[in-house]
C-alpha cells in the first residue's frame, strides 16, 4: 500500500480536471462532488464557525456486500480500535419514506442528502474521538466527497496548529474496511435473513414481546437480492477500492467461519502509529520496539539465552536450578490451585543481578509467569550505651511472585 503523507500534500490535488482531454463522465462525477462538498461545507462554516468544525479524529469506512456481516462485527470493530461511540449507519441516517422505497428496490438515496445528513452527524461530540461508519462512501461522487473532507481537516489542523484549540484537530486517521463475500453466499444470507425475520416477528405478534425487525424486500426476493449485490459490486466496491492508495486499506474475506473472519480483522487493524501518530512524536518513539517485534522473537531469544548459561555460566546456573527445586517448587506445588505464589528469601546468591535473570528464564521455560522485586530494610544492628545511638545493618529481602494457570476443581 502506498504511504501518504498528509502533513505535505493533499489528496484534492486528484480532483484536477485536464483541459486538454474532453470531459467525460468521470470529471462531470468530480465536478458534482466539488459542488456538493462546496455547498455543504459553506453551510456547516456558517453555522458552526471554522472553529467549530470537529470532526473525528478517526473514521473507519465499513463497507462490505449485502449479508457480508457489517453488522455483526459492527461492535467488534468498535472495541479493536477503542471506540465509545455509536456507529452510524447511514441506512438508518436517511431512513425517509422516499429513501425506504428506492432502498426496497436495491437502489440507493441522492449523493446529497447522503453527504450533506453525514457530515452534519459528524460534528457531534460524541464522535470527537471516533466512529465506524456503516456504508459510506457508495458511489464515486462520495468517495471524492470523502477526500474533499480529509483535505479541509488537515487545512484545519495546520489553521489552528499554534493555538489553544489545536487539540481538537488531530491528524485524521481514515480506514477503508471492506467485508467481501461472493454473489452466491451473499443472496444465500440475504434470504436466510428474510427467513429469519419472518419467524422473529411472527413470534413478535404471538407473544407480544420483544420488537419486530426491518422487513427488506430484498430479503424475501432472490432477483432483488441478487440486484442488491451488483449494485455493491459495480459501485460500492469499486468506489472503495479507488481509496486504498491513500487511506489506511482493509480486505477481509468474510466467507469464513465468525472466529476466523474475526482473527483476520484483528490483524488487519494491527498497531500503525507510523501513520496515525504526529510525525514528531512518532521521531521519539520509533526507536523503542513494538510488542509485536518482541514477542515474535521471544521463544529463540529464550532459548538462546539458557544454552549460553550453560555453555558460559554453568555453575550460576545449576546453583539456581537447585534452589529453584529445593526452595521454590514445593511452596508452588502448595498452591497449585489459586495458581500464584509469593516467596522471600534472603539467599546471597541473588546478590549476582545474573541469577534473577536465570531464574526469571528457566520459570518462563517451564511455562510460568515469574517477576522479582527487592526489598531493602533497615534492622537494627547495635546500640552505643554510651552514646544511645543506634546502627543498623541493611537487609536484603527478594521476593519472587510466581503466577500460572491454577487447578480447576469442581466445587459443590
Amino acid at each position: 500500500m502506498a504511504i501518504f503523507s498528509p502533513e505535505c500534500a493533499t489528496v484534492s490535488a486528484t480532483l484536477q480536471a485536464v483541459p486538454s482531454k474532453p470531459t467525460g463522465p468521470v470529471d462531470l462525477e468530480v465536478k458534482d462532488a466539488q459542488l456538493i462538498f462546496n455547498s455543504v461545507w459553506k453551510q456547516l462554516e456558517e453555522e458552526y464557525g471554522r472553529g467549530g468544525l470537529r470532526f473525528p479524529r478517526e473514521l473507519i469506512l465499513l463497507g462490505g456486500a449485502p449479508g457480508a456481516g457489517k453488522g455483526t462485527n459492527t461492535d467488534f470493530i468498535r472495541k479493536q480500535r477503542d471506540i465509545t461511540s455509536a456507529p452510524i449507519v447511514i441506512s438508518q441516517l436517511l431512513d425517509t419514506p422516499e429513501a425506504r422505497k428506492i432502498k426496497s428496490q436495491g437502489g440507493m438515496v441522492g449523493d446529497r442528502e447522503v453527504v450533506g445528513t453525514l457530515f452534519r452527524r459528524l460534528l457531534r461530540p460524541e464522535y470527537q474521538h471516533g466512529v465506524v461508519l456503516d456504508g459510506f462512501p457508495r458511489t464515486k461522487v462520495q468517495v471524492e466527497c470523502l477526500k474533499l473532507l480529509f483535505d479541509e481537516m488537515i487545512a484545519l489542523r495546520r489553521e489552528f496548529a499554534e493555538t489553544p484549540e489545536a487539540v481538537h484537530f488531530k491528524l485524521p486517521v481514515f480506514h477503508i474496511m471492506v467485508l467481501f463475500v461472493d454473489e452466491s453466499e451473499s443472496v444465500a444470507r440475504q434470504l436466510k435473513r428474510g427467513r429469519q425475520v419472518i419467524a422473529h416477528n411472527e413470534e413478535v405478534k404471538r407473544s407480544g414481546i420483544g420488537e419486530p425487525w426491518e422487513e427488506r424486500a430484498t430479503d424475501f426476493n432472490e432477483g432483488l437480492a441478487r440486484n442488491r449485490y451488483r449494485v455493491f459490486k459495480e459501485q460500492t466496491y469499486y468506489a472503495l477500492v479507488s481509496l486504498k492508495e491513500i487511506f489506511h486499506y482493509h480486505f477481509i474475506n468474510a466467507q469464513a467461519p465468525l472466529e476466523i473472519v474475526r482473527e483476520n480483522i484483528v490483524r488487519e487493524l494491527e498497531y500503525q502509529s507510523s501513520l496515525e501518530l504526529d510525525p514528531r512524536t512518532f521521531d521519539l518513539l520509533r526507536k523503542l520496539p513494538l510488542s509485536s517485534e518482541i514477542v515474535r522473537h521471544a521463544r529463540q531469544d529464550l532459548v538462546r539465552r539458557l544454552e549460553g548459561y550453560q555453555i558460559e555460566k554453568a555453575e550460576l546456573l545449576g546453583r539456581v536450578i537447585a534452589f529453584i527445586e529445593a526452595k521454590m517448587v514445593p511452596v508452588v506445588v502448595r498452591h497449585a490451585i489459586p495458581g500464584e505464589a509469593t516467596i522471600h528469601t534472603e539467599d546471597a546468591l541473588f546478590e549476582d543481578p545474573l541469577a534473577l535473570a536465570i531464574l526469571i528464564d528457566i520459570f518462563s521455560e517451564r511455562g510460568f509467569r515469574a517477576n522479582v522485586t527487592i526489598e531493602r530494610r533497615e534492622i537494627p544492628d547495635r546500640v552505643d550505651l554510651k552514646t544511645g545511638e543506634i546502627t543498623c545493618r541493611q537487609k536484603k529481602v527478594f521476593r519472587f511472585n510466581i503466577r500460572f494457570k491454577g487447578s480447576e476443581i469442581r466445587r459443590g
